[in-house]
């Protein structure tokens, strides 16, 4: 009886090895990937056309208001892009984002709250790949509109390099997050990889294979966005 109960803990730890063994940064990623399924899901979402047009997705998992000083606030979080020529081919590997800003707090009060930003042309694409971009200024930003029927041409969405949304108590919105900055957390990265890598290599170096921990998240964003229809616009114009 006694070794039965030995063998039953040990496949217990086995099965869950995966779990203890994933560091921090690890877990974040996978953590990315539950939130963006959980928003996919969810009745007013991002809306179908303007996910389909964007070329990377940036996800912050459970954003926190430092209370220690009044409005900052600091996120952490993944960001998949396209891959390919002109990012027409399928979600690539993910790079490690750091997002901080005095106007989040503002916003979100002191709730845990995810944050979702969607980069919508190359303009955008190549300014996050910098060291270090404010939002607003060194790229344009919006509130993305919600709901799979909401209208996602007007000008306000167009002009815009990044939408962004948050979800807290459940709810679903745009939100502004203009003045914040956004720049590669290149540490973070190392640690889901286990090697140095920069967000550029990540992105456009098209020979990196996608972790483990970032399965997930690729996989939502391939199933509900498949094709960046944006560029099948463009090539019939």
């Amino acid at each position: 009886m006694i070794r039965k109960l030995i063998l039953v803990a040990c496949l217990g730890l086995v099965a869950t090895a995966p779990l203890f063994g994933a560091n921090k940064e690890q877990r974040r990623l996978e953590n990315s990937g539950v939130v963006m399924q959980e928003i996919m899901n969810t009745p007013e979402n991002i809306p179908q056309e303007v996910i389909e047009k964007a070329e990377c997705v940036i996800v912050f998992p459970s954003v926190l208001k430092a209370a220690f000083v009044v409005g900052a606030s600091y996120g952490r979080g993944a960001m998949v892009c396209r891959s390919g020529e002109d990012f027409r081919g399928p979600w690539g590997a993910p790079a490690m984002y750091a997002l901080e800003g005095g106007s989040i707090g503002f916003q979100i009060g002191g709730q845990a709250t995810d944050l979702v930003l969607l980069v919508m042309n190359h303009r955008g694409v190549n300014s996050i790949l910098e060291s270090k971009v404010k939002l607003g200024a060194d790229a344009s930003v919006a509130a993305g509109p919600v709901g799979r029927d909401a209208a996602a041409n007007t000008d306000a969405y167009m002009r815009a390099e990044i939408l962004s949304y948050s979800r807290s108590r459940g709810l679903f919105a745009g939100i502004s997050l203009e003045g914040s900055t956004l720049r590669p957390d290149n540490d973070a990265t190392a640690d889901v990889y286990g090697r140095k890598l920069t967000a550029r290599e990540i992105v456009l170096g098209g020979n990196v294979q996608v972790p483990k921990s970032g399965r997930h998240l690729v996989a939502v964003l391939q199933k509900n966005s498949p094709r960046n229809e944006s560029r099948k616009e463009s090539a019939s114009k």
